[in-house]
């Protein structure tokens, strides 16, 4: 991966709505006809919605049973602890740093605070800030699309995918993680879809360290957890829970993002796309997983709106704003949502 310059203003290219490879807006939310009621959602075959829940959700039972099956020699209530923490710490870098901050920039924060997000979201090891969020925006530029680097119903060789068995599971490899094993050695357009962000020295200090914090990560927990116990064996247990199996989780849970919730769940919003609601992937994905309504309102900060559907990431940005560290928080108003509702579209 090559090392992130720093770009002056001057060679930053101007947005211009009408030019063919228009530079990325990450405070615009889609308009018509992106958004237009004409748009008919494909019909998932129900068993394939079920083969796509049981792929996303087998491995997570795997990872429980893990932690039940080798309780008191092997797993206990500090790397329990160890691996909740920095689940959090990590997963909410990624769902409110890099994505609702950076990507969406739908809230204001401070530098000490734009800092922290930067690097708690490196240190969930899935790539450099400016790499992530230039292939999140062009994601939203094709979202299922030809151009969608991770859509389950496209495919870089095939096109578009059939609603087979074999279609289904070539998709849902390919958004899950294919397509970022594919890309390892792609670099995404830089210029065309985070010139902001490559304005911001702090932002791209961080993207140039990331492999550090990725370590910084792993290591911690086994750090923490040998000085507690006091023994190697507390070193290696705090890596392996705290740091692999937990970037392990966290890898699963947002790459699930892309290839559940674009396949099984309730499109409560007109979005063009096939993206969903999913109440699983709305918790375990902190929020992420009411994803229909942030293709529809992809700068709010809040994805859920409903108030069962419930947020983390959203509670915690709001939370911050009462103690002075957000402000400007995005959310779509009371008739913005109605405008954009399917029931109304219907």
């Amino acid at each position: 991966m090559t090392q992130i310059p720093l770009n002056t203003p001057s060679v930053i290219p101007t947005f211009n709505p009408k030019a063919p490879n228009e530079v990325f807006d990450p405070t615009a939310d889609p308009v018509i006809p992106e958004n237009s009621p004409s748009y008919v959602p494909i019909k998932i075959p129900r068993k394939l919605q079920v083969w796509n829940l049981v792929g996303v959700v087998a491995p997570a039972v795997a990872v429980v049973g893990a932690m039940v099956a080798t309780w008191g020699f092997g797993f206990g209530w500090l790397y329990l602890t160890l691996f909740f923490v920095m689940y959090a710490i990590t997963g909410l870098g990624i769902t409110i740093g890099y994505h609702r901050l950076f990507t969406h920039k739908s809230f204001g924060t401070s530098r000490v605070m734009t800092w922290f997000w930067a690097v708690a979201g490196s240190m969930a090891g899935e790539g450099q800030l400016l790499e992530w969020c230039a292939w999140h925006r062009k994601h939203h530029s094709h979202s299922d699309a030809e151009d969608d680097p991770h859509s389950p119903h496209h495919h870089p060789d095939d096109g578009e995918l059939p609603s087979t068995f074999g279609g289904f599971l070539k998709g849902f490899y390919h958004a899950h993680m294919g397509w970022f094993i594919r890309n390892a050695e792609e670099e995404p357009d830089y210029k065309r879809y985070v010139p902001d962000l490559m304005k911001d020295q702090l932002l791209v200090a961080v993207a140039n360290q990331w492999r550090f914090w990725v370590w910084v990560g792993l290591l911690a927990p086994g750090i923490i957890a040998g000085v507690i116990t006091q023994s190697w064996a507390g070193v290696l247990l705090g890596f392996l829970w705290g740091g692999a199996v937990r970037m392990f989780w966290v890898h699963h849970v947002t790459w699930s993002v892309n290839s559940v919730c674009h396949i099984w769940g309730a499109k409560e919003f007109v979005s063009h796309d096939e993206s969903r609601n999913n109440p699983v992937m709305g918790i375990l994905a902190l929020g992420e997983g009411w994803h229909n309504t942030h293709h529809a309102f992809p700068t709010s900060a809040r994805h859920g709106l409903r108030w069962w559907q419930f947020d983390l990431s959203y509670v915690v940005i709001k939370t911050m704003s009462l103690v002075g560290l957000t402000w400007d928080i995005k959310v779509p108003s009371k008739e913005r949502q109605a405008a954009k509702s399917t029931k109304k579209a219907a």
